[in-house]
């Protein structure tokens, strides 16, 4: 099938992305303006999106709406789109779990759209090879084809909404839990005084694990306040499955201190700094239940 509009709902780093993948099959790509940063404007007017000013206007005149947005927030998006009675595919890409899906596949079907449930793995659009994003869903080899010309990867993985979502969460519970486990890791030395003498020991055991480290000082830092509610996906994904959701609760708690980093990415925050934020939030945290 041809659509002939598709409304990206909302023009984030990767979100933005997406809307111009769409794009090269011909589509007119919209968005909705309405209470948006300037960033986010800037953000879409350089990738040739067309604003429609307000979601009404952006539903009215879609065959397609593509979600991307903090997962905390799509099951409100997907009300809030619910609300104007849309008929066409609803497409949820966001990071979160099946039970999530679900509820989001019921409220956008409620009134008559059709849903497809959607996962992003990888870095935001700018090559091929970087960036798959997995469909399940009745139609979604339709949404697969309106991205066959452009450089994002879109496969289906099955005709029942949720296996994308679950296999989001699956990926993410390791590359994103383990970026705050290793910055927990570098507080922890730090807080006991022995973080020179652990660097000297990655170095001769494990080598890559300082560099992973400050990666994901420059990278998930900055990303934490989106990551909270996705570890919080994935750790009712684990309880739901009668499996530890410990492990990302933590996480949720790390990502949680690191809120000072929200977008900061020039310059990208140190390990230094990112280790003392974690100290100084700890240390707080002693003396309240001192």
């Amino acid at each position: 099938m041809n659509f002939k509009t598709v409304a990206l709902l909302h023009p984030g780093n990767m979100g933005v992305t997406i809307g111009a993948a769409a794009a090269t099959s011909g589509a007119r790509v919209i968005w909705a303006s309405h209470q948006r940063s300037k960033a986010t404007q800037e953000r879409a007017k350089q990738a040739g999106l067309v604003d429609v000013e307000n979601l009404t206007n952006a539903v009215r005149a879609s065959d397609v709406v593509l979600a991307v947005c903090p997962p905390h927030a799509a099951l409100e998006l997907a009300q809030s789109v619910a609300e104007h009675n849309f008929s066409g595919i609803y497409v949820d890409a966001n990071a979160v779990s099946r039970a999530t899906a679900q509820q989001i596949g019921e409220t956008v079907t409620r009134t008559g759209a059709s849903f497809v449930d959607g996962g992003i793995i990888g870095s935001p659009v700018k090559r091929a090879g970087t960036t798959r994003l997995y469909l399940s869903g009745a139609r979604a080899p339709e949404v697969a084809d309106l991205f066959s010309a452009s450089m994002l990867d879109a496969r289906t993985i099955g005709a029942k909404p949720g296996s994308a979502s679950a296999l989001k969460i699956a990926y993410a519970a390791w590359t994103k839990c383990s970026d705050a486990l290793i910055l927990a890791i570098r507080a922890l030395a730090a807080l006991e005084g022995v973080d020179k003498a652990l660097l000297e020991e990655w170095a001769l055991s494990q080598p890559d694990l300082e560099r992973r480290s400050i990666r994901a000082a420059a990278v998930a830092a900055p990303k934490a306040w989106r990551y909270v509610g996705e570890m919080r996906e994935i750790a009712a994904t684990f309880e739901a499955a009668g499996l530890p959701a410990g492990f990302h609760d933590a996480a949720t708690d790390i990502y949680e201190r690191l809120a000072p980093f929200k977008n900061c990415t020039d310059p990208a925050p140190t390990v230094t700094a990112v280790v003392d934020t974690l100290c100084a939030s700890s240390e707080k945290r002693r003396e309240a239940f001192s």
